[in-house]
């Protein structure tokens, strides 16, 4: 009997037993777990990393806010309510109705310019709260050109441009009987300049049309290289280095679907335009003349073989009405292996008299600039008698 009762007491205890042994481990790993966020935190190395990491990423997130590409505002209505984002160039039968849109307020347009001169209203341009319109009705192909628009960013009264909210199309309003944009002139001087590449506007209304650049004497159709000539269907041909041999008549072909133009003639004239401002230098013959002796001044410009400069004096005779003298010479020289050209005023005083002293100034100028270099000649009056 007792043995039976006993039985069950151990049991309870046994299980007790691993209970609390259970709860010691569990209080173990709570307090070995404590510990280690306490070194953790005294050790200032392990926690700094992820909040530098953090930082960083923050740093980098305004960086690429502030590189975010320019939002295009610019829409094309395609049918009543329908509006399109554009594409860069667009080709549209004249004749009919255009349209565009650029959300914000407020915005600016660019468009051909002689739109402005319209009379017949066939264009205008609205505001509205939220969006400005332009529209173009009866189109012809002499509105064929770049369509674009910008936000304007006002601060008071002062007004710029916003280079991140733009829009911008280049239109084709084709047209079956123009081939070529119309122009009120049937020549036109060019200046083929040897600093800067010269374009021929031969602009089309059709994107398709096949073009090409002809020379009227000898007449010859003039090949493209892709280097010295070359053909951009929006802005024409452009000519990048200037050569004496390009100079003369040309003229535009443009043909399609058996319909062959021609377009207004160019006359090239080429033109050696100075790549830097000449620099003038002065020197007179004496510092000091005698009333009534001679003297005169030299002013001098290096410069480019075949580029004129031109010479201009200020001198103290001159409100007086003392008659000028000069004598102007151009001539190549060698200077470091290198060929150039110097150019020379000379300035003549003859029989000097007192109103002839003072400050003489040359300007020498070209095409790009200019330059004023200055001297000081004193005249003396006659030796009293007895000196000599």
């Amino acid at each position: 009997m007792k043995l039976r009762f006993f039985l069950p007491l151990a049991c309870l205890a046994c299980l007790f037993l691993l209970e609390l042994g259970e709860c010691q481990k569990k209080e173990e790993k709570v307090t070995e777990t404590v510990g280690k966020a306490a070194r953790e935190k005294q050790t200032p190395g392990k926690k700094l990393k992820p909040s530098v990491k953090k930082i960083k990423a923050r740093k980098e997130k305004k960086t690429m806010a502030k590189e975010s590409p320019p939002v295009f505002i610019m829409s094309l209505a395609i049918k009543k309510g329908v509006f399109q984002k554009p594409p860069e160039t667009l080709s549209v039968p004249a004749g009919g109705r255009f349209e565009l849109r650029c959300r914000g307020k407020p915005i600016n347009w660019r468009y051909p310019s002689y739109l402005d001169e319209d009379a017949d209203s066939r264009f205008r341009i609205s505001h509205r709260e939220k969006f400005s319109q332009l529209i173009l009705t009866n189109t012809t192909g002499a509105d064929t050109g770049e369509y674009g628009c910008w936000a304007l960013h006002c601060d008071g009264q002062n007004c710029r441009k916003d280079e991140s909210k733009t829009g911008s199309t280049y239109v084709f309003f084709t047209d079956p009987r123009e081939l070529f944009i119309p122009s009120n002139d049937y020549y036109e001087a060019v200046q083929l300049r040897t600093d800067r590449p010269t374009r021929l506007p031969c602009r089309v209304t059709n994107p398709m049309a096949k073009v090409t650049l002809h020379r009227e004497f000898p007449p010859e159709e003039i090949p493209l290289d892709g280097t010295l000539i070359t053909f951009d269907v929006t802005k024409g041909f452009v000519v990048h280095k200037a050569v004496p041999s390009f100079a003369g008549t040309v003229y535009c072909v443009a043909s399609y679907q058996g319909l062959r133009q021609s377009s207004t003639k160019y006359l090239l004239i080429f033109v050696r335009y100075p790549s830097a401002r000449p620099s003038a230098v002065i020197k007179a013959s004496v510092s000091s003349a005698r009333v009534g002796e001679n003297f005169n001044l030299t002013c001098a410009a290096l410069g480019e073989p075949e580029i004129p400069v031109d010479f201009t004096w200020v001198f103290p005779g001159q409100k007086l009405g003392r008659p000028t003298y000069t004598r102007e010479t151009q001539r190549q020289v060698y200077i470091g292996r290198k060929i150039q050209q110097l150019s020379q005023s000379v300035l003549l005083v003859d029989e000097s008299r007192p109103v002839d002293e003072g400050l003489y100034s040359c300007t020498a100028q070209n095409m790009q600039g200019q330059s004023t270099a200055s001297t000081t000649v004193k005249v003396l009056p006659h030796p009293s008698p007895g000196q000599t």
